[in-house]
């Protein structure tokens, strides 16, 4: 007989049904609100309906499991008893919180419910029984314009608007100058613009406004912005939410109330320090909405900075003190910097949520080396806790100290680092003008759930409202944006599209400068200086290098790239595209006449030009790289790639070649393709015309001598690009080898070397076996390869692909993240034919798939030696590779254990 399933798990009074290693289920904040039960915390009792039942909603036509009302009846029944009131009671009402809570943390984009339960008669009750009506009104519209807002789809400015003309009306300025009689004709006016929005009263009875607040929880899980959020932090859509009911306990009662957020530890610095905002007289939604300026926790906060609002620690010791001990409870029960939320009801601390914190990858690295410090955690886990992608934070450039900067106005230093870019007021405009190439800073009152896809193209955002621990933060803190928050004096003009500040306006299009790291916003651009690489970042990735199997290179072919790509740990080079070497312009000239000449010794005489320059640049790369190994790609575009698109540049051509223009209107006629990608390029090139390859071997091989005459050690992999057929392989290597012996006895030096080819075409993959008679070494083009597989160009890929994420029919970008299933099995076969041809064949990835971390771990699993990347992405690759080992290694010690 099969086990009816659970569909509601209750906790409270000391204990839970759940723990924290049902966060699947439960999702994090119901398996964190478990687990501070469990742990004997202060925590109002709730329940938590299961992720499960949104699978089953979305998988039955929007409708709930039979026994779901009955398993909720029971639980609200027993927080009833924990509480002491009972649901939709008009003398004692019990009024509960409506929160989403998905197994991964998603900042915003579910809408919390607070004060569920109150209607005309409950408030009554309230206010009789809290003796404070003000309060009980004040919870009321609160509740009004969240459920409203939330459930029944009316735009939030609606009752803005309410509020303000009402405060403006009675000459107030803040919200906690309204009295009671005035929360009342609030409320009233808020009921009717619910009437007349919806054109039915605002719902009176509780059980309906449960489950309206419930239906609406797995609702927003397919709403626009989830599906952003999801899509940005691939993150499942059959992942579902849990919906956590809990009574309400209040931070608006009093002077004596107050409700905050806190970290365990500085979200942004690292620093092993209390960190956090807190409200006096206020409800939770207050602080994260960033609607009223938060006041510091700690003492030290307040006067970092230069608050003059008082500290918790200062207002409330006691509590205060309660708070830090369960700060160090929970941090040290969890092992990890712990994101709470608390409220104090009438001097009475309650814990209403912990997760582990969001945090800038500057602290994420500080925080996971002290803890190691600390004896909390060992190595291996501090590398597994640091997200790969996020060290593009820290490569970046910081603002130049000594640089004069004319600052605007300053906020809260939200979230680290220096952007520059042209001022835009609305998300759309942020995506839309990003999009075209433009650097962009979003610049907003306060951000919501709605701006995602603005902050996400944007360099950088500013607000002129909310806290360090509002949304804005919280978003850029997780995305790497820069972000100055809460600058008050900043007023922003959306209609004008302007924000003025002391009567200086910066008008959309405007260039600004912010400083994450200190709350600076500056006029124009403020040049910036490159990151130290030392501290925490290099303790850890010495750590991360001790432990990986995978070697990782770069692609790069200056000087620049690959003196970048070394300062940030590259082994070696995995691939040199000879073509970008053709572009500079005393070359281009010299390779548009060989692309024209009409016969080989034509082709040969421009080719002798060219010599020496693509000489000169490998004997720079050799000297840089001092002895690790170089992967160059011989030409791989197709010849249309490097000629004139415009009559003066045809004429220019013409003249340096000494023929008539028309001759080269013909080539250009000749040359071009309908689709080039699949047409004369590659190996192709070096079949049709072999003594471009040749050129191009004599300029490495003449490399190599001139740098052994130097004493110096050098390791040039020659690589022959698109091979599908192993007889065109054959042919080439035979040339590069002949040109290779004969450099060797005129140059009177011998030289290793190695040639190989690049696997880019399935045929290739699955005739590896053959090809790697030849081949000493395979490296995976997967860019290319991607494309040949799927049949699907890049460039224009991006017109559809994202009709496939919507419809699930892909959940990444192919071009990102390498699609296991089809690229991935070519790639296995390729490497299991290849090596069972010749055991030693040196493995590696070049396309841009060899920085994502997915994609390292993939290659690692595989057994390939090596992956290579563009050089800001070699330190991501670097730990994306030591986390693929040490799963490796726990995946082995998990069966072992099985057995």
């Amino acid at each position: 007989m099969s086990m009816q399933a659970k569909w509601v798990y209750s906790f409270g009074d000391g204990k839970a049904e759940g723990r924290a290693d049902m966060r699947n289920l439960l999702g994090g904040k119901g398996a964190g609100l478990a687990e501070m039960c469990n742990l004997g915390l202060p925590v109002p009792s709730g329940f938590t309906i299961t992720t499960e039942v949104c699978t089953y909603y979305y998988a039955n036509t929007r409708s709930y499991p039979d026994s779901l009302k009955a398993e909720v009846t029971a639980a609200l029944s027993s927080i009833e008893k924990n509480v002491g009131c009972v649901f939709g009671d008009a003398v004692n009402p019990l009024l509960v919180s409506v929160r989403s809570g998905a197994r991964a943390s998603m900042p915003g984009m579910m809408d919390t419910i607070l004060n569920l339960g109150l209607n005309k008669t409950t408030v009554e009750g309230l206010a009789a029984r809290s003796g404070d009506a003000r309060f009980a009104y004040d919870s009321y519209r609160r509740f009004i314009q969240m459920y409203s807002s939330v459930v029944l789809e009316i735009s939030m400015h609606n009752f803005e608007d309410v509020l303000d003309t009402a405060k403006r009306d009675r000459g107030y300025t803040q919200d906690t100058q309204m009295t009671a009689e005035d929360w009342k004709e609030v409320v009233e006016a808020y009921l009717a613009v619910v009437e007349k929005a919806i054109g039915k009263p605002f719902p009176q009875d509780v059980q309906e406004q449960l489950w309206g607040a419930v239906g609406a929880v797995f609702g927003s899980w397919m709403n626009q912005r989830a599906i952003t959020y999801r899509r940005l932090n691939e993150i499942p859509a059959n992942w579902g939410t849990a919906v956590n009911v809990q009574a309400m306990v209040f931070g608006n009662m009093g002077e004596d109330c107050c409700t905050g957020v806190a970290f365990t530890r500085n979200p942004s610095t690292g620093e092993n320090a209390f960190y956090g905002e807190y409200l006096v007289n206020a409800q939770g939604e207050d602080v994260v909405a960033g609607i009223r300026t938060p006041q510091h926790l700690t003492i030290k906060g307040k006067q970092e900075n230069a608050s003059n609002l008082p500290a918790m620690e200062e207002v409330m010791p006691s509590v205060f003190t309660q708070l830090n001990d369960v700060r160090l409870k929970l941090e040290k029960h969890y092992r990890d910097m712990q994101d709470i939320e608390f409220t104090v009801q009438q001097g009475k601390l309650y814990m209403l949520q912990t997760r582990t914190g969001k945090r800038t990858a500057p602290a994420a690295l500080r925080i996971a080396v002290e803890m190691v410090g600390e004896g909390v955690i060992n190595k291996e886990e501090a590398i597994k806790r640091i997200d790969p992608a996020s060290l593009d934070q820290l490569l970046h450039p910081t603002l130049d100290p000594k640089a004069t900067r004319q600052i605007l106005a300053k906020g809260l230093p939200a979230s680290p680092g220096a952007a520059s870019g042209i001022a835009v007021f609305s998300a759309d405009e942020a995506e839309d003008l990003a999009g075209k190439g433009n650097k962009v800073i979003l610049c907003r009152i306060e951000t919501s759930p709605e701006d995602i896809h603005g902050m996400h193209a944007a360099q950088g955002i500013v607000t002129s409202r909310g806290g360090m621990t509002s949304h804005a933060a919280v978003v850029a803190r997780g995305m790497g944006r820069a972000c100055v928050a809460g600058a008050g004096e900043l007023h922003m003009d959306y209609a004008e599209r302007e924000m003025s500040v002391k009567g200086v306006i910066v008008k959309a299009g405007d260039r600004i400068t912010i400083d994450g790291s200190k709350g600076e916003i500056m006029l124009g651009e403020v040049p910036t200086i490159q990151p130290e690489l030392s501290g925490d970042f290099a303790t850890l990735m010495g750590w991360a290098d001790s432990v990986r199997k995978l070697k990782v290179r770069t692609n790069a072919e200056t000087p620049l790239d690959a003196r970048t790509a070394l300062k940030f740990g590259a082994e070696g080079i995995g691939l040199c595209r000879t073509e970008h070497m053709f572009f500079d312009t005393d070359r281009i000239v010299a390779m548009r006449e060989m692309i024209i000449a009409s016969d080989e010794t034509g082709r040969r005489a421009a080719l002798a030009k060219l010599l020496p320059m693509q000489q000169k640049d490998f004997e720079d790369l050799f000297t840089i790289m001092d002895g690790l190994p170089v992967t160059i790609r011989l030409l791989d575009p197709p010849l249309h790639e490097f000629l004139p698109k415009t009559a003066v540049e045809m004429e220019d051509v013409a003249k340096g070649a000494g023929i008539a223009v028309e001759q080269v209107q013909r080539r250009a006629a000749a040359l071009h393709e309908s689709n080039p990608m699949l047409g004369h390029r590659g190996c192709r090139l070096g079949v049709s015309y072999p003594e471009i390859y040749e050129m191009q071997a004599r300029a490495i091989f003449g490399a190599v001598i001139a740098m052994k005459k130097q004493g110096r050690t050098v390791l040039p992999e020659v690589m022959i690009p698109l091979v599908a057929i192993k007889k065109e392989l054959d042919i080439l290597e035979q040339m590069v080898r002949s040109v290779a012996s004969e450099m060797m006895k005129t140059g009177g030096v011998e030289f290793d070397y190695m040639v190989g080819t690049m696997i880019e075409l399935p045929r290739a993959a699955l005739q590896a076996g053959a090809i790697a008679q030849t081949a000493e070494f395979f490296s995976f083009g997967t860019n290319d390869l991607t494309q040949t597989t799927f049949g699907l160009s890049r460039d224009d890929a991006g017109t559809f692909l994202p009709d496939y994420y919507r419809t699930n029919v892909l959940e990444q970008d192919p071009f990102v993240t390498i699609d296991q299933d089809g690229v991935g099995e070519l790639i296995k076969i390729a490497a299991e034919r290849g090596r069972a041809t010749r055991s030693d064949l040196k493995l590696g990835i070049c396309g841009e798939h060899g920085g994502d971390p997915a994609s390292v771990k993939f290659c690692h699993r595989t057994g390939l030696n090596y992956v290579s990347c563009s050089p800001y992405r070699v330190p991501i690759a670097r730990l994306a590779a030591a986390q693929a080992a040490i799963e490796s290694e726990e995946d082995i010690q998990a069966r072992l254990n099985a057995a």
